[in-house]
């Protein structure tokens, strides 16, 4: 239990349902469409409407989605929403342009935007109710405006001058050429009409038509690839999750082109090393997750793409002949130098998870990988466009290069733990790079170390920077884990932001009731009824 003297927040305790989301009105539109009988499928793609709207830097439709869903009998669904880059685009065409990596911003870095198509998918099969009634709050948000909470007045910021640069971005997100400010009232009107236009005629009105030959038009206007056959084209796919055990959980993710695999990995590592033994503020599980992390990261940039590319399987990666190579290679006393660093970017996703009355999960996350993707927004529709291509390689013979209607390695993954069959923690942990990280670290927590899923979110974190040289350390890993550290042959200096955020819902089987956390690096809550 927390220290009271202290700030903090308690674990929400409920019974007949409960969602947890970054953003506080988005958390409430989860628990009205549970209130109103909808169920988690209902509430999550709500949630995530309202987001696209009051965290437009973090997440839009305009942007990818994955799912895991757990039914109340236990059977897992996976959902890749991911899109895929443009039929045109050759690699080739990349490096005869002088590039020898991806553009992180622009039309270039353009791909298909998988969300709708997967927000549509999920509710024909599992949901109750129309997108009518599930866009409501975004529409209004959007028409009446919302207040700018503090952590999206803290990022908006950062984006101003490549929003300044595109004419929707600089119509739709600016005022008066400048970031709005904490407290300020902002509105999406554009955005709101599309998310009604969709509403209405469903997916079609956004892939197709007007708002679809707005975007291709938009991208083609400056240099781009993607078309309106691109867009007509969008499939999100149905997929078995790949698994693995930890402890008494069977931890599921969904498989490449994700990073999901990176995380199932490192968990494998972890259990091989017996890390959950080392007590859970020590120097020693530091090190040890760290290490064990850039091992599975460095796996994850030199294997792990679509999987229509991949030289090796997931099964493989996770075998125990590759985890103990793996695990050989980690001396407790000592940092590993021969380590290759990571390749990623980070980037900025909303993660959110809902568990109604019949204990049905929901583990949904959405982005559109930069702050604000591309930075290109259509001007009539409000929409901004992803830059994930910028997570693709253009060194020639990867598994990740980027190549014709291919699906990038991808930074966003939802989790789910079962027990027993059932649904037992639906989580996930947002932060680009930190994700897998933040999923092996958070389980552990519970799993080992009897955390309530709010302490398992609130524990200090620490993460490398760009360079995989240097450990950024948050305010609560103290000076002696530091100088440990430092003993250790890790650098380590104070991180400049909170690493990622994240929610989780733990469906505890003694008590009957659900216990939601949400992250305190981000502006969000859980709550239940």
């Amino acid at each position: 239990m927390r220290n009271f003297d202290l700030p903090g927040r308690s674990a929400v305790y409920a019974d007949n349902g409960m969602a947890a989301t970054s953003h506080p009105l988005a958390t409430l539109t989860a628990l009205s469409v549970l209130r109103a009988g909808g169920n988690a499928v209902d509430a999550a793609i709500a949630a995530c409407a309202t987001l696209c709207v009051v965290e437009p830097h973090m997440t839009g439709i305009g942007g990818d989605c994955f799912v895991i869903l757990a039914e109340p009998d236990g059977k897992i669904h996976g959902l890749n929403g991911s899109g895929r880059a443009p039929m045109a685009a050759d690699p080739e065409w990349f490096r005869e342009k002088g590039l020898n990596a991806m553009p992180e911003h622009g039309a270039l870095p353009i791909t298909v935007p998988g969300a709708i198509d997967a927000w549509e998918k999920l509710a024909k099969r599992f949901g109750t109710k129309g997108f009518d009634e599930l866009f409501a709050d975004a529409i209004r948000y959007g028409e009446d405006g919302y207040a700018v909470h503090g952590r999206v007045a803290l990022d908006w910021p950062k984006a101003v001058d490549l929003l300044a640069k595109d004419a929707g971005g600089a119509k739709h997100y600016l005022v008066d050429g400048k970031a709005p400010q904490v407290g300020a009232r902002h509105s999406a009107p554009a955005l709101a009409d599309t998310f009604r236009a969709i509403a209405k005629n469903g997916s079609k009105a956004f892939y197709q038509g007007e708002i679809g030959a707005e975007i291709a038009s938009t991208v083609k206007s400056l240099g781009g690839l993607l078309t309106e056959d691109d867009l007509a084209a969008v499939s999100a796919d149905w997929v078995d999750t790949i698994s693995t055990r930890y402890g008494d959980y069977d931890v599921h993710e969904i498989p490449p082109n994700g990073q999901g695999i990176t995380a199932l990995i490192l968990l494998r590592l972890m259990a091989k090393l017996g890390t959950g033994r080392l007590a859970p503020d020590s120097a020693d599980r530091v090190h040890m997750e760290i290490e064990a992390a850039r091992l599975a990261y460095s796996v994850r940039d030199h294997l792990v793409a679509d999987p229509q590319t991949m030289t090796v399987t997931p099964a493989e990666l996770l075998s125990d002949a590759y985890i103990d190579a793996l695990a050989a290679r980690i001396d407790i006393a000592r940092r590993n130098d021969d380590v290759a660093p990571p390749e990623m970017p980070s980037s900025d996703t909303v993660y959110l998870t809902v568990v109604d009355r019949d204990r049905r999960a929901v583990s949904f996350i959405n982005s559109t990988y930069h702050g604000f993707g591309s930075k290109v927004v259509t001007e009539k529709s409000g929409i901004t466009l992803q830059n994930r291509g910028a997570g693709f390689s253009l060194a020639a013979g990867h598994p990740n290069e980027i190549g014709p209607g291919k699906r990038p390695m991808h930074t966003i993954i939802p989790a789910m733990a079962t027990r027993a069959g059932k649904a037992a923690i639906s989580f996930g942990v947002m932060g680009g790079d930190y994700q897998p990280l933040g999923h092996a670290h958070l389980l552990s927590n519970i799993a080992d170390h009897g955390m309530d899923p709010q302490e398992a979110i609130d524990d200090a974190r620490i993460f490398w920077d760009d360079t995989g040289a240097v450990l950024n350390a948050e305010t609560g890993i103290g000076p002696d884990i530091r100088a440990d550290l430092e003993r250790r042959g890790h650098r380590v200096q104070d991180a400049k932001a909170p690493h990622g955020g994240g929610q989780a819902i733990v469906i505890d089987e003694k008590s009957g009731f659900l216990i939601g956390g949400s992250d305190p690096r981000k502006d969000g809550c859980a709550m239940g009824w």
